[in-house]
């Protein structure tokens, strides 16, 4: 395959920044995506499920209905942060000292939007408080199936050393966005002979999936409770080739009238609220980390492969393990049950309480890899379909 020489910098989109796009302030992140804002994109769980699963369209051609907690949820949200913020705090300060070493305390930070960009502010932050660096960050959209925005893949290239560049996520389930960002950033080499390296830094990896993270245990990041209002009121990023031309940054949709009920803010001001208090929790846990082999072994890969087969689904992409996925499955999917690990019930109150708002079952599994696992019916929201 032939590369492409690279546009110049003039002639590719600018990213967009706070308050124009997005709660966050502009210097905590650069948005490598457009304005959709007025386009209506939003549909049905079920219209949106029944595309998906018949191939008719990509997940990210439309966007799910934003959820809006209600009073209950929302207070399960503020105890879960006041009852993990400290331990969120410790996997910011290892995954970042992780990633800067990687990178020589040269990094640039590109998050993938948006579970991503909370996590990548708060590295940043991390990066600058605690150990005096600045480091640039800026979030950008990855699809499964389509791989990252080639568009800002070139505007990184343009702008920064590609060395330098490290993508951050949130938190891994099965493995899919690591292995979506490996051979995307592959195409990208043979397109546009540009390399990028291809290791993700992630707060939890419970997968087993990446070597820079926080932490591997399966435990509730807050914001993974809810949507926009949680990620700088923006929506989960759009590919629609009938509104996003060749040359053009992915979109997304900015929901400025949802912001009485943002806690974007409140949530990174928590976090790094302890920052001073885990001084040596972080150097403990890098000190381990340095000295483990943390080589993927892909068990939770594993894991969904025989969960799929159990329950009959035969698809693993419709198995989404983990507390992050299994919150996202109940938020905006059509979900058939989820499965429970024994010991870990009260961990989860968020998740039995969607779960018991929506009506899915849940099952509680012992010996399950997993906090909690989500399942989606095969051919659910599909006419004739039982």
């Amino acid at each position: 395959m032939t590369t492409s020489p690279l546009p110049p910098a003039a002639l590719l989109p600018h990213p967009l920044s706070g308050p124009a796009f997005g709660s966050y302030a502009a210097e905590d992140v650069s948005w490598l995506l457009q304005d959709l804002q007025g386009v209506a994109l939003e549909a049905p769980a079920e219209e949106r499920e029944h595309a998906i699963q018949t191939g008719a369209a990509n997940y990210a051609e439309s966007l799910p209905i934003e959820y809006l907690p209600s009073p209950e949820y929302e207070a399960l949200y503020r105890e879960a942060l006041q009852r993990s913020g400290r331990r969120l705090a410790v996997a910011v300060g290892v995954v970042t000292d992780l990633a800067l070493a990687a990178r020589g305390d040269r990094p640039v930070f590109v998050s993938l939007a948006r579970a991503g960009t909370p996590i990548g502010i708060l590295m940043r932050r991390w990066a600058q408080q605690a150990r005096g660096i600045d480091v640039p960050h800026y979030t950008m959209s990855i699809v499964r199936g389509v791989g990252l925005d080639q568009t800002a893949l070139r505007y990184l290239a343009a702008h920064h050393d590609p060395e330098q560049i490290i993508f951050v996520d949130g938190w891994t389930g099965k493995g899919a966005i690591a292995r979506e960002l490996s051979a995307a950033i592959a195409l990208f080499g043979r397109t546009d002979g540009v390399f990028f390296r291809d290791d993700l830094a992630v707060l939890a990896d419970p997968g087993h999936c990446v070597t820079i993270h926080g932490t591997r245990e399966d435990y509730l990041i807050p914001s993974a409770c809810l949507n926009s209002t949680v990620s700088g009121l923006v929506s989960r990023t759009v590919f629609n080739r009938d509104l996003i031309g060749e040359d053009e940054f992915h979109g997304a949709k900015f929901y400025a009238e949802l912001s009485p009920n943002d806690v974007s803010g409140d949530f990174l001001d928590t976090v790094c609220g302890y920052f001073t208090d885990v001084a040596a929790d972080v150097a403990a846990g890098v000190a381990a980390a340095s000295g483990e082999d943390r080589t993927p072994s892909w068990v939770g890969w594993k894991a969904v492969e025989k969960i799929s087969t159990e329950y009959g689904i035969n698809d693993v992409n419709l198995v989404k393990p983990g507390v992050g996925e299994t919150t996202r499955v109940l938020l905006r999917r059509v979900p058939w049950k989820v499965l429970v690990r024994a010991d870990a019930v009260a961990d989860v109150a968020h998740v039995l309480l969607l779960a018991e708002q929506r009506g899915v079952p849940i099952e509680v599994v012992p010996d399950l890899p997993y906090s909690c696992v989500g399942l989606i019916r095969p051919g659910r929201g599909i006419a004739g379909a039982q």
